[in-house]
């Protein structure tokens, strides 16, 4: 259901001037965490990782769309996150949590705070949770009832607190925004096209 929501946070984005492109991090193919980018020599890594690298460099933010497990933060968003350090620096960032319960993520959500801080970035305080997803946003990722409802009024680029665009980024596709979304142990990436500007 996740990747309904990251359909919804997509649109969202666009219909704020965001230029934005899905990477399913399936098809990137990264192993699960024992070397980090940073400790392979100069054009060393693999592949997908270095192109993954280049990604993250070239994105002026991120939003990540992460469910509630466990009580806890989704495991294959935090492998995929964790192979990167520096790549993530001083950029902001944003969290929409999800779950099939009334607490919307916000469980999974919390440790995501500290996390992306300790990485780095500048996470906007406020996050954007919803839930029951499966009572939110039809398989086509519209909202639905009165939690879709609730979700355009809080969601949207211009109303989320602190705004879905940092200082600087500039509407018209000059400046572009990375979000980082996650499907159960998969993740994807909405990512812009063409890099910083």
């Amino acid at each position: 259901m996740g990747i309904r929501l990251a359909d919804y946070c997509v649109r969202a984005l666009q219909a704020g001037g965001v230029v934005a492109e899905l990477i399913d991090a399936k098809a990137v193919d990264l192993p699960m965490l024992d070397r980090m980018y940073k400790e392979y020599s100069p054009g060393e890594a693999p592949e997908a990782m270095e192109a993954l690298a280049g990604k993250i460099r070239g994105a002026d933010g991120f939003v990540f769309v992460t469910g509630e497990y466990n009580w806890g933060m989704q495991p294959g968003l935090k492998n995929r996150t964790d192979h990167f350090l520096e790549e993530w620096f001083w950029r902001p960032a944003g969290i929409v949590s999800y779950s099939a319960g009334r607490l919307a993520g916000a469980r999974g959500s919390v440790p995501w705070h500290g996390t992306l801080s300790e990485m780095g970035m500048v996470v906007i305080s406020s996050t954007v949770n919803v839930g029951p997803i499966g009572k939110t946003l039809d398989a086509q990722g519209q909202p639905i009832d009165e939690p879709g409802t609730f979700l355009e009024k809080r969601a949207s680029p211009t109303t989320w607190p602190g705004g879905w665009r940092p200082h600087g980024c500039r509407r018209g596709g000059r400046r572009r925004r990375s979000v980082w979304v996650s499907k159960r142990q998969g993740l994807e990436r909405f990512i812009p096209k063409g890099g910083r500007s």
